[in-house]
């Protein structure tokens, strides 16, 4: 996966689900640390989309509490052919734990996003600026995602990511919560690369995610 163009991927705890995201999805990310034994689940995947790999920590929003195993999951999982992308927390890239993944990543061509989650606000442009520079020198992709109060909280997110894309740079931005919901179909339009959403409304896995097919009818028609 290059995301040279807008990915809109599909983000599930099931990989069974594939096959009812093809219509509207580019990829599928597969939330590893919801799921029961992902690595068998990516082993035994025979989908025709490309797999975003995604081992949250606990301490980011996720669910997976020991981040040695986590992590050496996830630099599993960066090695299978069916997995085009990982997701590494920019935290655990600096720490040097997560560079490991990154190092097996590259070795097979396999991507890299650097995330930053915010839950709590979105902090203010100096301070987006300086978390997707970090990102973006660590990996392919940098991803921010940040919690808006406001519409001006959004306009800051959006301002930063026209600036890093009209730069050359790949990053992925959206905003959660309620005031920042629309941010995820209007943020490909400044250059994020990657689009998030659940295929079924019930199975979100951020706060204000539109469901797969909406947000895909959303991009089609603002693009």
């Amino acid at each position: 996966m290059n995301f040279e163009e807008f990915v809109l991927a599909a983000s599930v705890t099931d990989l069974g689900a594939e096959p009812r995201a093809r219509q509207h999805a580019d990829a599928v990310e597969f939330r590893m640390d919801l799921a029961d034994d992902p690595l068998a689940a990516l082993d035994d995947y025979d989908g025709e989309l490309p797999v975003l790999a995604t081992n949250r920590a606990a301490w980011e929003g996720g669910e997976a509490d020991d981040d040695e195993t986590r992590l050496a999951e996830l630099a599993e999982a960066a090695e299978l052919a069916c997995v085009g992308a990982v997701d590494v927390e920019l935290k655990s890239l600096t720490a040097g734990e997560g560079e490991r993944v990154a190092e097996r990543a590259r070795r097979t061509g396999t991507a890299v996003v650097a995330s930053v989650h915010d839950f709590e606000r979105t902090p203010p442009e100096p301070d987006l600026r300086g978390d997707l520079e970090a990102a973006t020198d660590r990996a392919d992709v940098g991803k921010l995602a940040v919690t808006a109060e406001n519409r001006g909280d959004v306009l800051d997110l959006l301002t930063v990511t026209h600036e890093f894309a009209s730069a050359g740079e790949r990053v992925a931005t959206m905003a959660m919560g309620a005031a920042g919901r629309h941010s995820r179909a209007v943020a490909p339009l400044y250059g994020s690369a990657i689009g998030y959403a659940p295929v079924d409304p019930e199975d979100a896995t951020a706060p204000g995610q539109y469901d797969l097919e909406t947000l895909a009818e959303l991009v089609e028609t603002l693009a």
